[in-house]
């Protein structure tokens, strides 16, 4: 059982950690195309510090771990941070969300060391229109690292696509084929409001509503039920049978009141939700020689405090300062 129920009755599983801040993609819903400071390796959790951190949040009830960036991969020996949290009491499912650029040739190692899922950003098909969404020339590279996955027990495959109207919204059915032809899971994200130079407005958002009208005009798709608390997908899979299809609605459909999820970003702050204003520090903690139980009030603090939810399309929200990458995917 958890200790880490909020106010709200959310029972919190599962927890987002940040290794790095840096990217080798610029992606325009994630961070602007230049001007970026990176935080200095020593600003960052050690993966020794990191470990510490999820030994605490397993004891209060935390299973489910997903790291992200940035881009992970980034991060000097992930498969050792890994393989060191895969080793922890109560820790039942480790992920990781990437952009796919370094899976070729690693794979199996991520694997070996203890990786079980992964998700990969892929928002377009076409290299050109690849190229202007994550202003890298690097399609290629990514499907090369898919094939390599594939290769591997990481199951399930989840390709992550965010639709922009006026960029790859065109695409839908092109990225939807992919669930038939590969072991993917392929999920529409609506484009959310992070940071301040990514060009979001609600006329740039395509509901999931539009999305799967147009898949199931090509296609039919048939709900599979699944627990909202354990995924933030509607989950479809074709009428035939062949492949997944998700779609994720944080404007058009929020899903706030099945959260299960809290944050660390890659400089140690805990944060309650992605759009949350307030961070607590752990990284403070860790380095002025802190006890586990002053790491262990930390998380019951935050979870204490989160509120019932986003409030994007309101005129009451307040975007966060920090771009996509700084918080973590």
């Amino acid at each position: 059982m958890s200790d880490l129920i909020d106010t709200f009755g959310r029972v919190h599983t599962n927890l987002r950690i940040s290794v790095t801040d840096r990217c080798n993609f610029r992606c325009v819903y994630c961070m602007p195309e230049e001007g970026m400071n990176w935080l200095h390796r020593s600003e960052l959790l050690s993966y020794e510090e990191i470990a510490r951190v999820v030994q605490v949040a397993a004891s209060l009830g935390i299973r489910k771990l997903r790291l992200t960036g940035g881009e992970p991969m980034m991060r000097k020996d992930l498969p050792v941070l890994i393989e060191m949290l895969s080793k922890i009491d109560g820790i039942e499912e480790i992920a990781m969300t990437t952009n796919g650029f370094f899976l070729k040739g690693k794979a199996r190692t991520l694997y070996e060391a203890g990786l079980q899922r992964i998700n990969v950003s892929l928002d377009s098909m076409n290299s050109q229109k690849f190229k202007e969404m994550a202003r890298r020339d690097a399609l290629k590279e990514v499907l090369e690292g898919l094939e390599e996955v594939e290769k591997v027990p990481i199951r399930p495959i989840k390709l992550n696509c965010v639709v922009i109207r006026g960029y790859n919204d065109d695409e839908v059915i092109e990225l939807a084929k992919l669930a038939r032809e590969k072991p993917y899971v392929v999920r529409f994200l609506e484009f959310m409001p992070i940071g301040e130079e990514d060009g979001w407005s609600m006329e740039r958002v395509v509901p999931s509503r539009e999305i799967r009208e147009r898949i199931n005009e090509w296609k039919e798709l048939r709900p599979i039920e699944v627990e909202r608390g354990s995924t933030p997908s509607e989950m479809y899979t074709f009428a035939d049978g062949v492949g997944k299809i998700g779609f994720i609605s944080p404007v058009s459909e929020p899903f706030c009141a099945q959260c299960d999820r809290l944050r660390i970003t890659s400089d140690g702050k805990l944060r309650n939700c992605l759009f949350a204003m307030e961070e607590m520090d752990l990284k403070s903690i860790l380095r002025k020689g802190g006890k586990d139980e002053l790491i262990r009030d930390v998380f019951l603090a935050s979870v204490k405090a989160k509120k019932p939810g986003h409030l994007i399309g309101h005129k009451e929200f307040v975007r966060p300062e920090k771009t996509m990458s700084q918080i973590g995917g």
